[in-house]
């Protein structure tokens, strides 16, 4: 087992009541992460209280547990440490009420021996995670607790509110962990190192040296059984909001005093309180043929797979550069990245035929994928007599590194932070109502939904939403492996 660095992991040992314990999610990513942070040895000591609709006992939860860790594990050593995993889970029915849910906490805490805290992590819809707040509320278990939730955080700025206050009225804000995978992944937080650690790029990262920023998550993915709650959400509630405005601020945010949650919190709230209400007129909405035949889909639904939008920051590092946002459903291809266009130079002195300027301006471009890519593309000269130029680019990959085995997958940092009292990843109650507040306007007037076909790049319409730029993608160069030309 590897040896873990000090201070990485909580102080205490942890007793996780997971809420939905037998969902999808806890399936998939949940379970297997828990596992993982606790046979690593992240986390000093855990106990793991399944609780959901199923009537289980403790032994088929483990059962299911095990089934899950061998669908969706990736790591080899997972048989040697599963027993005392084993040991740790307990689960009970949520119709058991809060009696029973509080004395399994108890002997929990009994079991682990020393002072230990708790983390409540609600893996439900939107629609039970009140009821969960109140249960657990009513058995008892605020005090020395945190809080995960899954988005969304509301549907629109009054429904934001709303929640927010009946959250309140159980936890306190600074109890409150608002989890969006996206800023949990590797290269998300490395935008953070690449623009603070470093004194080349931070001096123009601002209006004068940028010319236009893409954030860009096309889905090669349908809906699969999201269908109904998509028909409520689309693309705007369900990834713009939560996860595209997040990394914007990420992007965007001034240095803050420390790199410590409460400052770099205060950052992005800054962010968002520059951000320009959104004008529908800058907006394309798109639904992927086929749609409205699928299960639980009104016939003539109006709700979006796709969107695409400009937006705009009003202070003085960014006024005048557009932020283009892109995501949709059934695309041509599943990438997610982050890509600065630089201002060009002016390019009087190159001889006509010289090839600058024609193939768009210099880029930065992070690759937002689990393990961490950036490439900086720029004009050099290509070999020979006279001046032809060609565009080349610098690339780094975590895979270069020997270091890629040591990344953590999103929610297995997002658990972790939540447990360490850690907000720089998760998003405040004012942040959230900032950003339906500056949605508003779309939200009320939306422009008409226009069809698409699947494996297309979406309606025809978003070439003249960021004209006269273009889509980054799909990239002209692939990127390149570093193995294969003997990096």
């Amino acid at each position: 087992m590897r040896k873990i660095p000090p201070g990485v992991g909580p102080k205490y040992p942890q007793v996780v009541v997971l809420v939905g314990a037998t969902g999808d999610l806890s399936r998939r990513k949940l379970l297997p992460g828990l596992f993982h942070l606790a046979s690593a040895g992240f986390i000093p000591g855990c106990r793991i209280i399944g609780a959901s609709l199923d009537d289980l006992d403790a032994e088929a939860f483990r059962k299911f547990a095990r089934e899950a860790l061998s669908e969706f594990s990736h790591r080899k050593d997972d048989d040697a440490h599963w027993p005392a995993f084993a040991e740790t889970l307990d689960y009970l029915p949520i119709g058991a009420g809060p009696g029973p849910l509080k004395a399994a906490v108890e002997k929990a805490e009994q079991a682990l021996g020393a002072e230990s805290r708790r983390l409540h992590y609600l893996s439900v819809p939107p629609n039970a995670a009140l009821s969960a707040v109140r249960l657990l509320g009513e058995a008892g278990l605020v005090e020395h607790s945190r809080i995960v939730m899954e988005k969304p955080f509301g549907w629109d700025l009054a429904s934001a509110v709303s929640l927010n206050a009946r959250l309140h009225e159980v936890f306190s804000e600074d109890q409150i962990f608002r989890i969006d995978h996206f800023l949990g992944k590797e290269p998300a937080q490395n935008i953070l190192a690449f623009r603070f650690a470093n004194g080349l790029f931070e001096p123009i990262w601002n209006r004068n040296f940028i010319d236009h920023v893409q954030i860009d998550v096309p889905e090669t993915l349908g809906l699969g059984k999201r269908s109904g709650f998509y028909e409520a959400t689309g693309a705007f509630r369900d990834m713009v909001v939560t996860h595209l405005f997040q990394i914007l601020a990420f992007m965007a945010m001034e240095a803050p005093t420390a790199l410590e949650p409460a400052p770099i919190s205060e950052e992005k709230n800054k962010v968002f309180r520059s951000m320009l209400p959104i004008d529908p007129k800058h907006v394309v909405r798109g639904q992927y043929t086929g749609y409205r035949t699928e299960e639980g889909v009104d016939s003539e639904s109006d709700t979006e797979t796709f969107i695409a939008l400009k937006c705009s920051i009003d202070n003085w590092r960014w006024a005048g550069v557009p932020f283009f946002l892109r995501t949709g459903k059934k695309l041509a291809e599943g990438q997610r990245i982050i890509s600065i266009a630089f201002r060009e130079p002016p390019k009087s002195m190159f001889p006509a035929g010289s090839g600058v300027g024609q193939q768009g301006p210099d880029h930065l471009t992070f690759d937002l994928a689990d393990a961490a890519k950036m490439s900086l593309s720029f004009y050099g000269k290509r070999p020979g007599p006279g001046m032809r130029l060609d565009k080349l680019s610098m690339q780094f990959a975590m895979h270069d590194t020997g270091l890629a085995s040591d990344v953590l997958e999103a929610y297995e940092r997002l658990i972790l932070d939540a447990m360490r009292g850690d907000r720089t990843l998760f998003t405040t109650a004012e942040g959230i109502e900032r950003l339906w507040e500056v949605s508003t306007p779309l939200l009320e007037t939306p422009p008409p939904v226009r069809p698409y076909a699947p494996g297309s790049w979406g309606p025809q319409s978003i070439h003249q939403l960021i004209a006269p730029h273009a889509w980054r993608l799909p990239f002209e160069r692939a990127w390149r492996d570093p193995n294969a030309v003997g990096a």
